[in-house]
């Protein structure tokens, strides 16, 4: 079985498109990366968490049990999501289901780059890609699921003060 269980490249990219945000400014990344941190505390989840404005890291946050090898995560997998426009998790799906070395075809090199669960394209409306939100420390699907919660959430609350 695949790691990526039965997650799919189009169900991925349908995701991304319900994750588009009106805007995006340093106040939106914060609120973002506190709502994160926030649902990370009271769980007691051992992550390290970025919002990133292109390459300006607008907020990180390491929280307990998290350790520096999540901050090399973090700067892996916020590569890929730059250079891609879409999550680490749909790289990593899209070449599995293609049969193809991500890294080969990309022409980069794994110790810089991760297509592991956790690295979330930020998508605006009016700009398109502008950012990511990173999540490390969980297995890959739950790094990533997180992130979903995170925007989803965020984008609720946003929705019922309209």
């Amino acid at each position: 079985m695949s790691s990526t269980e039965d997650f799919t490249s189009s169900k991925l990219l349908v995701e991304e498109q319900k994750l588009i945000l009106q805007t995006l400014d340093i106040s939106t990344a914060l609120q973002l990366g506190v709502l994160a941190q926030n649902i990370g505390i009271n769980r007691g989840l051992p992550i390290a968490i970025e919002l990133r404005i292109g390459d300006w890291v607008i907020y990180h946050a390491s929280l307990p049990g998290s350790s520096i090898e999540n901050n090399l995560w973090l700067e892996r997998k916020a590569k890929v999501v730059k250079l891609k426009h879409h999550s680490t998790l749909y790289e990593r799906v899209k070449s599995e289901e293609q049969f193809v070395d991500w890294f080969v075809s990309n022409m980069v090199s794994e110790v810089v780059y991760a297509i592991h669960g956790g690295g979330l394209p930020l998508i605006t409306k009016e700009d398109g890609f502008v950012g990511a939100l990173i999540i490390s420390g969980l297995p890959q699907l739950d790094d990533h699921l997180l992130g979903v919660e995170v925007l989803t959430l965020f984008l609720a609350r946003k929705n019922e003060l309209l």
